[in-house]
């Protein structure tokens, strides 16, 4: 689900371009080896189920706050991995819908500063991102499926049905499922001020805030305007995503690229495997080239890429994940030009994803030519050069042009490039740039 995005947004230079981000997705539960907060609700977050992965009930999900203790926890290692990915920013799950507050909070004891680890895992992590010049970004859930004036989702509440969707609510409000009573839900939005006064108060700069599980109020109850006002009466400079309605300034589509690009900023989110947190018993890991065509074919459209890992319950980052990132490290580091900092090409006609600076349009080679290949659309009269990004070859090339097409100026007449197939370089997916003449 995703909220609306208000018009006319400045957004900071740093995110648009930004190209890949990193989403952290972890609470207590992980220990159980379970996903993130749904498992409380009984629901499937992988499109298509019909009952859920985890069948535990709210007691059983809760019960491992008393135990959490992640001796493994190493944020300075999970940053420095983070940052050898490629990525530009984090996005930490500071408190999720199941109300564990992965940080001190003085608004409720359910939180990580009452389990055995004590210490605040937040702002360990962000201290650790910003110590390697990653933006930060903060996770926090609008609803609170533990907190008594939301109200506690119960097992009596299951199933989770369509009408906690208030597109789905009957008119008349008394009617509304776990809807709770006026002075209650007074209490409740007192209490997102306040634990978002303490996330925007005592963590430094915060960069981004991403917002989720909008669906289950609307933007009035939810008072999203007067939300925005706070956050950027502490925080003027911070980005809000769309998930808080009518009052985001970017989309976040999820775990699939929308047939059409969403008008403004936007950022795809996606798991590397079904499951946002730890899950043993999720091995369906896309592969790494998946991984990096998903960045290719995201940032060749307009936005960002936000790919998630989510720590054992000891903290640990697991290996398919910790291979994962590295691998997409090691293909930016050689390639990075084509999709950071970079805008998309529509005018190019190639079969694969294009993205351009001023001086070079990038051709992205996701399926392999066997001969020369043509792209259209390309400003013939400027070009210097074809080559390969990695391996730096020169690649030859014949321009075609429309001779009876009269141009007042040369460098601005359109036509095709024929380049001849480059050798595969063994990178996960091979780039070829066409530079271009200043204009």
């Amino acid at each position: 689900m995703t909220g609306s995005v208000r018009d006319g947004v400045d957004l900071a230079d740093w995110f648009t371009g930004a190209g890949l981000g990193v989403f952290v997705h972890w609470d207590h539960a992980s220990q159980q080896g379970i996903e993130i907060s749904w498992p409380i609700v009984g629901e499937s977050i992988i499109p298509g189920r019909d009952r859920p992965e985890d069948e535990v009930t709210v007691e059983q999900y809760h019960s491992s706050a008393a135990t959490f203790d992640p001796t493994r926890w190493n944020p300075a290692a999970v940053a420095r991995l983070i940052r050898a990915s490629g990525a530009r920013y984090v996005v930490f799950t500071a408190r999720h819908h199941s109300g564990y507050a992965m940080y001190h909070t003085r608004f409720s004891d359910f939180s990580v500063e009452h389990s055995p680890y004590g210490r605040d895992i937040t702002r360990e992590f962000v201290d650790a991102a910003r110590a390697e010049g990653l933006r930060i970004g903060v996770y926090y859930s609008l609803p609170d499926w533990h907190h008594v004036d939301y109200p506690a989702f119960t097992d009596a509440d299951r199933p989770y049905p369509a009408e906690h969707q208030p597109q789905f609510d009957p008119q008349d409000a008394t009617q509304r499922h776990r809807r709770p009573s006026p002075e209650a839900w007074a209490r409740y939005v007192t209490y997102l001020r306040d634990q978002l006064t303490e996330l925007l108060t005592d963590y430094g700069r915060v960069d981004l805030l991403w917002f989720d599980g909008e669906w289950e109020r609307t933007a009035d109850e939810w008072h999203t305007r007067e939300l925005r006002q706070l956050i950027k009466s502490l925080q003027p400079d911070v980005i809000i995503n769309d998930r808080l309605t009518d009052a985001g300034d970017y989309a976040t589509p999820e775990q699939g690229l929308p047939s059409t690009p969403p008008a403004g900023p936007w950022e795809l989110c996606m798991t590397m495997s079904d499951a946002w947190a730890y899950r043993p018993t999720d091995t369906a890991y896309k592969s790494s080239r998946t991984l990096v065509e998903m960045l290719i074919e995201t940032t060749s459209r307009g936005g960002n890429l936000l790919v998630n890992v989510g720590p054992r319950g000891d903290g640990s980052i697991p290996e398919p994940e910790t291979v994962r990132l590295k691998e997409i490290g090691s293909w930016i580091a050689g390639h990075g030009e084509s999709v950071i900092g970079v805008e998309p090409d529509l005018a190019i006609e190639f079969s694969g994803p294009v993205t351009r600076r001023p001086e070079t349009i990038y051709l992205h080679l996701v399926a392999r030519p066997v001969e020369a290949f043509t792209v259209r659309g390309v400003p013939v009269g400027r070009v210097r050069g074809v080559r390969l990004l990695g391996a730096e070859t020169s690649l030859g090339f014949t321009a075609d042009r429309n001779v009876h097409e009269f141009v007042a100026d040369e460098k601005a007449r359109i036509g095709e490039l024929r380049i001849e197939a480059p050798e595969p370089t063994g990178a996960l997916v091979d780039v070829v740039a066409i530079e271009l003449e200043p204009v």
